[in-house]
């Protein structure tokens, strides 16, 4: 008798339990889709209207606000009126679980360091350095840092003291570098490939060339 009350104890306990799971099940629904991944990277660097994200993310509109609404849902985003526009953006603790996300994946997911080592066999990192490395660099004023994104995500935020030069225009601008001082390149986030490219091209030049691991998100993460 014991025994069959202490069971029922514990299917019971189990199913009061049910809606719990099912609200933590909601915010794993949510982070689960590569488009809202993306769009929370992007959300990383700092705020955007949904025409921003769309254009950023390479996605269409229509698919972007729907996307945002489930992330809003789910409180994985914020939003604000200025004027007419919706400006987008997360908190910093968002931030803390994507990378998390990231790190274990990279580390326990087969499949992720797979896609990884496909992704950047073309463009491996060229002397990767963490951003503590590179708040130590600049505060001993050793290096020279260049933003290789577009002027249009440089103006939107960009590590202090940073040199702006797209990677397009970086062969043709390349001579405004001192060749004496190291430079180290960051680009957009994670997976971007400019920054590779760009150490790539320095260090062809007779450059010492460094990448910043996880590019100008992992900046802005350590920031928050």
């Amino acid at each position: 008798m014991h025994a069959e009350g202490s069971d029922e104890l514990v299917t019971f306990a189990s199913f009061a339990e049910r809606p719990v799971y099912e609200a933590l099940a909601e915010v794993g629904k949510a982070v689960g889709n590569a488009i809202r991944l993306r769009l929370l990277d992007a959300l990383q660097q700092g705020e955007r209207t949904v025409e921003d994200l769309a254009e950023f993310a390479g996605v269409p509109l229509k698919n972007t606000s729907a996307q945002l609404q489930i992330l809003r849902a789910s409180q994985l985003v914020v939003s604000r009126r200025a004027g007419t526009r919706v400006i987008y953006s997360v908190p910093p603790a968002v931030g803390a679980l994507i990378a998390h996300l990231e790190a274990f994946s990279q580390e326990h997911v087969a499949r992720v360091r797979d896609e990884l080592s496909s992704h950047f066999a073309g463009h491996p990192w060229v002397n990767p350095v963490s951003v503590a490395e590179l708040i130590a660099l600049i505060a001993d004023g050793a290096v020279t840092v260049v933003d290789v994104r577009s002027e249009d995500e440089f103006h939107r935020g960009h590590i202090e003291g940073a040199v702006s030069i797209p990677l397009p225009e970086l062969a043709d601008r390349m001579a405004e570098l001192s060749p004496h001082s190291p430079v180290v390149a960051y680009c957009e986030g994670p997976y971007c490939l400019a920054s590779p490219r760009a150490a790539e091209q320095l260090a062809a030049a007779g450059y010492t060339a460094m990448n910043v691991r996880g590019g100008y998100t992992a900046w802005k993460r350590d920031r928050s």
